[in-house]
Order: C-alpha cells, then sequence, then structure tokens
C-alpha cells in the first residue's frame, strides 16, 4: 500500500496519473473521522467515477454505491463477468483516486471481497482511516451540465478517411478529457491531434490541437477509454473563450444545486 512518504502532489498534467513515489507533507493527509466522511459521501451523492488501480497494471472505473463507517464498510459497483475485478480481489495493493472539482483524492482500499447479492454484485472494503488530498494547481476543471453534449471533431491521425466526433468529459484553461469509444482505432499516448473542432457550447468553438498524456478508464458501464489531453495553440481569444466558458458553466451549476 503507498504510505504517506510515498504520496506525492498530482501532476499538473490533464487526467494526471496516480502520484508515486516521491516527497509529501502532512498537509495532503486527511485523517479527521468527520472530514473522510464527508469526503467519501460527495463521492456517493455524487456518482462521482473512481479509479481502481493495482501495481500490476490493473485499472477499473467504478462508482462507491455506500460508505458506512459504523460497520467499517465501503461498497463499490462490480460487475463480476469483468476479469479485472477478479484481479483487483487478487492484489494486495489496490489505490482509489478520483476527483471532485479541482481536488484529487487517493486513498488505499483494503479488504476488498466480491460479494453477491439478488440483484447485483459490488466490492466490499474496509472504510479508510485516511485520505490523500492534492490541489490540482492552475487545472481548475468543470464538466459540461447534463443537457449538454458538447464535441471535439477531428480526423483520426493515424488512420485516413476516419473522423471522430468525441464527448468532451471535462475541460479546463489547458486541458480537456474526451470519451473514446471502443470501436474507434486508438489513440495511444503522444499522439496529437489536429485541426480539432472543440464545440463546448453554441456559444464556444475553438479550433485547437490535442496531445493526448493519458489513457485510463471511463465511467463505470461505459465502453470506451478516457484520453486526457493537453490544449494546443488555444490563442488568446480560445483562452477567453475558455474562460467564459468555464465560469458560466460553473455559476449554472451554482443555481442548479440551489434549486
Amino acid at each position: 500500500m503507498l504510505s504517506p512518504t510515498q504520496a506525492a502532489p498530482l501532476s499538473d498534467s490533464p487526467g494526471g496519473a496516480l502520484p508515486g513515489a516521491g516527497l509529501a507533507s502532512e498537509e495532503f493527509r486527511v485523517d479527521s473521522p468527520a472530514e473522510v466522511h464527508a469526503l467519501l459521501r460527495q463521492f456517493v451523492e455524487g456518482d462521482v467515477p473512481l479509479a481502481l488501480t493495482t501495481p500490476e497494471g490493473t485499472h477499473y472505473s467504478t462508482t462507491l454505491w455506500a460508505d458506512d463507517p459504523q460497520r467499517g464498510v465501503l461498497v463499490f459497483s462490480a460487475d463480476p463477468g469483468d476479469l479485472r475485478v477478479h484481479r483487483l480481489v487478487e492484489s494486495d495493493e489496490v489505490v482509489a483516486v478520483g476527483y471532485l472539482d479541482a481536488v484529487k483524492l487517493q486513498f488505499d482500499v483494503r479488504g476488498l471481497v466480491l460479494v453477491h447479492g439478488r440483484d447485483a454484485s459490488a466490492l466490499n472494503a474496509e472504510y479508510p482511516q485516511e485520505l490523500f488530498r492534492f490541489q490540482r494547481r492552475g487545472a481548475f476543471r468543470v464538466r459540461p451540465l447534463t443537457h449538454a453534449q458538447p464535441t471535439a471533431k477531428v480526423a483520426h491521425p493515424q488512420v485516413p478517411g476516419v473522423l471522430l466526433t468525441l464527448r468532451v468529459l471535462d475541460v479546463s484553461h489547458g486541458g480537456a478529457a474526451v470519451f473514446l469509444p471502443d470501436d474507434v482505432p486508438a489513440l495511444p499516448q503522444g499522439s496529437v491531434l489536429a485541426g480539432v473542432q472543440l464545440e463546448l457550447d453554441a456559444q464556444t468553438r475553438l479550433t485547437v490541437a490535442l496531445r493526448v498524456v493519458h489513457v485510463g478508464p471511463s465511467l463505470p458501464g461505459s465502453r470506451g477509454v478516457r484520453l486526457g489531453c493537453e490544449l494546443l495553440g488555444v490563442g488568446s481569444e480560445g483562452t477567453r473563450a475558455l474562460q467564459r466558458y468555464i465560469d458560466q458553466t460553473q455559476r449554472r451549476r451554482r443555481s442548479l444545486m440551489a434549486l
């Protein structure tokens, strides 16, 4: 398991990878039972994706169905037919990573067991005593509102004649994450997509380049991967348009939450 001395601040790269060895300070640790519970509740109530990762390279996207500090149990959604679920159970080291707005949360997952109910299966784990919280410096991201369908349209860089329309999962001033379905030819890390038509809403349409810096799991149940990309060639006008889009999306989200 990762110890506090092994955790490191989140990289500023889009879709930042799981922190590896490095220096860390106590400021990243959250061990107040009330605060741990409050953060975990946000994952449950917001149906926020979590990635379960092992040192052997297993990545599984899931959500937290329940957290019960009294019983000392966490319950993750799971597909028992997915071989990755069984690899997680067999692994000695599993780490959960998820994002709450501008903050990355990470914690060790111990005692993982696959359980079967009448209507569904789940992964049960011990309730964590601590989390590690890493502020995303200069990379505040927003997820589009549920009724919005922003896209990134681009020609596939390695397959001539294939035009892609990819769903935008989130966006920041310097990056964007897009969903690549399983039935589309892969875009490996390091790929550069030129001439991308980024259409976030009716008022925010940009022509940019995207550099794939991270390939990871997407939403639970989806058939595809999440590409964390760096935005290139945005320009000053595009930067202002992105700022307006991010501000407006945040305001609308807060208004909806207040209803």
